[in-house]
């Protein structure tokens, strides 16, 4: 195992396989744990499952999760900081009318 630190500062484990192994080759998002001693131990994090927008606009979505939330995401460029008041209100207004529609029609 090889322990470095980057140009950027973000550190970067290698490890070399010292014996003839054949194994799966994969890509994860893990949590890695160095500690004081040298061991490092790596885990695999769960993957991420996205919530299915019940609802789209141009800029935002609405959507249910798997936890039993609702979700409104809203996203505007730094370049269009001085249209988010009126988009946010539009949008988020015409969100709110399609679920209030949709309550309705239950």
């Amino acid at each position: 195992m090889t322990l470095s630190m980057l140009e950027t500062g973000l550190r970067a484990l290698d490890f070399e396989c010292c014996e003839d192994v054949e194994a799966e080759a994969f890509i994860a998002k893990c949590k890695v744990q160095g500690m004081r001693d040298g061991n490092v131990y790596v885990t695999e994090l769960p993957k991420r499952t996205k919530n299915k927008p019940i609802f789209r606009d141009d800029n935002c979505s609405f959507s249910h999760g798997k936890d039993g939330r609702y979700y409104f995401y809203f996203s505007l460029d730094d370049d269009r900081i001085g249209e988010l008041p009126e988009l946010l209100v539009r949008q988020a207004s015409g969100i709110a009318q399609k679920v209030i529609r949709e309550l309705i029609c239950q």
